[in-house]
């Protein structure tokens, strides 16, 4: 009886645990994770004890608390963020202890930018933490190191690339600089048209998944864009693109003459885009003439 009353308890206290940790994963703000700015950023709360011996002890203690509910918020959406389509950031803390220490610590380091005691006599303390940055960011913790940088694939020589086309209902408040005699002329001699500063790809509609490590794909299957084709510490350092549910926002990161395509569909969890091949092509043969990949000048529209 005493056994079956034990472990009636240890069930009992496990599935109260899950209630309360499920409960503040609900509870977490839905805009914690900004994948636009690149950063994660959470509200601590904390009440004053009852048994505080004055408003100046019960004003640091609901402090204390605030604090670490930051940090219990912060860790819980730091495990969850996707490092690429397979792998979230928890994955690589269980498998590896270096990047266990690195993700606690930056967790624990996470920059105070706000605080204030609310009128009730709580606490709260805004806290946030960089996704990208070369030290004190998520990246620097988690993202991998190429051995070696792979180059940029050919473009597909059987297809012909897309002649680049402004779409004047995507309200993107940017001018492309091209005439369209000059565009024909390069379309046809399989030459780049420059003066691209970045790459826009429309993914709207499609249910695009927001990851630190994306890839573009052509419709073959190839990657035309990834993490193994860039420089890893200018990576950590800067992400390799920005995510926007707004196009007109996608000029800070693309530049003001950006190429723009439509994703075709999504593969591997709906996290990496997919663009015909006569748009890879044209995107291939463009960052042949302005680097805008190797600068990461990427930004995807969801």
């Amino acid at each position: 009886m005493k056994k079956q009353f034990k472990l009636f308890s240890a069930l009992f206290s496990m599935l109260t645990v899950m209630v309360f940790s499920m409960a503040s994963v609900l509870a977490m703000p839905s805009d914690s994770l900004n994948w636009q700015d690149s950063t994660i950023t959470v509200t601590g709360m904390g009440a004053p004890p009852a048994n505080a011996r004055n408003q100046a002890q019960a004003r640091m203690m609901a402090r204390r608390a605030a604090m670490v509910d930051g940090y219990r918020q912060l860790a819980e959406v730091v495990k969850g963020v996707n490092v690429d389509s397979e792998t979230t950031v928890e994955n690589f803390m269980v498998t590896s202890d270096v990047t266990r220490t690195k993700v606690n610590a930056l967790v624990q380091g996470a920059q105070v930018i706000s605080e204030r005691a609310t009128p009730d006599g709580g606490y709260e303390v805004t806290m946030k933490i960089a996704m990208f940055g070369v030290s004190d960011s998520l990246a620097s913790a988690v993202m991998p190191q190429n051995e070696v940088k792979e180059v940029f694939p050919e473009p597909v020589q059987s297809v012909a690339p897309s002649v680049p086309s402004y779409d004047s209902s995507a309200s993107i408040s940017v001018r492309i600089d091209v005439t369209a005699s000059a565009t024909a002329t390069a379309a046809a001699n399989n030459d780049a048209i420059g003066g691209y500063t970045g790459l826009i790809v429309d993914c709207r509609g499609l249910g695009l998944n927001p990851i630190m490590s994306p890839v573009v794909k052509n419709e073959n299957g190839e990657s035309i864009y990834g993490h193994k084709n860039l420089d890893s510490d200018f990576v950590i350092a800067h992400g390799m693109a920005s995510y926007t549910k707004d196009i007109a926002n996608g000029t800070s990161r693309a530049g003001s003459n950006p190429l723009v395509v439509k994703a075709v569909s999504l593969q591997s969890h709906n996290c990496y885009p997919v663009v015909s091949v006569a748009d890879a092509n044209r995107i291939l043969i463009e960052n042949r003439a302005t680097g805008f990949l190797e600068k990461t000048n990427v930004v995807f529209i969801r």
